[in-house]
């Protein structure tokens, strides 16, 4: 197919302001080509319609419009297309304010039955659903109304069950996005706050810290456990959890010293807990110690940590070193084990 006939093909199907519709091997060109010789459209090729706002295109592909209906309405889509991207780069904002909302109105009389179909109307406010928690690919059939139900209920301000954040860790692994993550960290971290308020169980603190540093709150876990007399506590299992969480935060925060101390005191408390070792494994790590974080993280393993843990911790430090570090910490892990440290070839 030469350029005019790509060309032709982009007039016949109201697209030819689009420079994807002309461009060989661009994504709309393809869909038109497609169409053109009648070749049924993908999953993704439709959805991809919606996501580009050429809605009438999108009724052609799936046959809720005739060619005759669809020239039309396309021809006006893009009347109001072409007249938003003049409106966008010469008017002003109060002009650009003005225009969009009159292409609004045209738009309505266009598509006022489809909009006021309930159907279309769920299925517009579950695409802004999934939008505001950054999920942005495809959802399969069999995860759409499991992860639809999820993101009402996050949405809502209710915690997960443990049912569907297991769900989400598993079947759901893909739909669990950073933006949904943070939100379902941020409502489990004031549940526990609220009950550690109410209770003054130190147990409570420590799950409320947890879920505080996975949200980037570690400033917030650092000022609840720091307003606990820790030392005044009976258990040593306890004491040990609210040294190592809260050494946690003292980490994040870039307070390396006071989170090896931290660290130490947690250990000194509970020796045979793996946790405190993975902390001082991690900062000594982060610090350069190389030699001195493995041997923690050695001893992590022997108390119960699993070597898979043990090494997602390592490539999260590796692959957020600045390049210096990033280098010097490839050649240690390549000398101590190259066929277990493959991922930090090529840094």
């Amino acid at each position: 197919m030469d350029n005019h006939s790509y060309r032709d093909t982009a007039l016949y199907y109201c697209v030819d302001d689009l420079p994807g519709a002309q461009i060989l091997a661009a994504r709309l060109q393809k869909i038109i080509g497609d169409l053109r010789i009648g070749k049924p459209l993908t999953e993704l090729s439709l959805y991809f319609l919606q996501q580009r706002g050429l809605e009438t295109l999108h009724g052609l592909a799936t046959g809720t419009l005739t060619y005759d209906s669809f020239r039309e309405l396309g021809l006006a889509e893009q009347t109001i297309r072409i007249e938003a991207a003049s409106a966008a780069k010469l008017a002003s904002e109060a002009e650009k304010r003005t225009r969009r909302a009159e292409m609004q109105a045209k738009s309505t009389l266009f598509f006022e039955a489809r909009e006021s179909d309930p159907k279309h109307l769920a299925k517009i406010r579950n695409q802004e659903l999934r939008a505001r928690y950054g999920i942005n690919t495809f959802v399969e059939d069999h995860c759409f109304g499991r992860l639809m139900k999820i993101l009402k209920v996050v949405d809502g301000g209710q915690r997960l069950s443990e049912e569907d954040f297991v769900w989400l860790s598993s079947v759901g692994e893909d739909y669990f996005s950073v933006q949904l993550r943070t939100a379902y960290h941020r409502m489990e971290a004031a549940f526990f706050a609220r009950e550690f308020e109410k209770t003054g169980d130190p147990w409570k603190a420590v799950s409320a810290s947890k879920h505080h540093r996975k949200c980037d709150q570690a400033d917030v876990a650092d000022s609840l456990i720091s307003s606990i007399n820790i030392e005044q506590q009976k258990s040593p299992k306890l004491k040990s959890a609210l040294y190592t969480t809260w050494g946690g935060a003292q980490r994040d925060l870039g307070q390396s010293d006071e989170a090896l101390r931290l660290g130490e005191k947690a250990h000194a408390f509970k020796p045979d807990d793996y946790r405190p070792c993975t902390l001082l494994g991690a900062v000594h790590m982060e610090t350069g110690n190389y030699s001195l974080g493995q041997e923690w993280y050695f001893k992590a393993v022997e108390r119960g940590a699993t070597l898979d843990a043990v090494d997602q911790n390592l490539r999260n430090i590796f692959f957020r070193a600045d390049p210096a570090k990033k280098a010097e910490m490839s050649k240690f892990l390549l000398r101590e084990d190259p066929a277990r440290y493959a991922w930090a070839k090529n840094c």
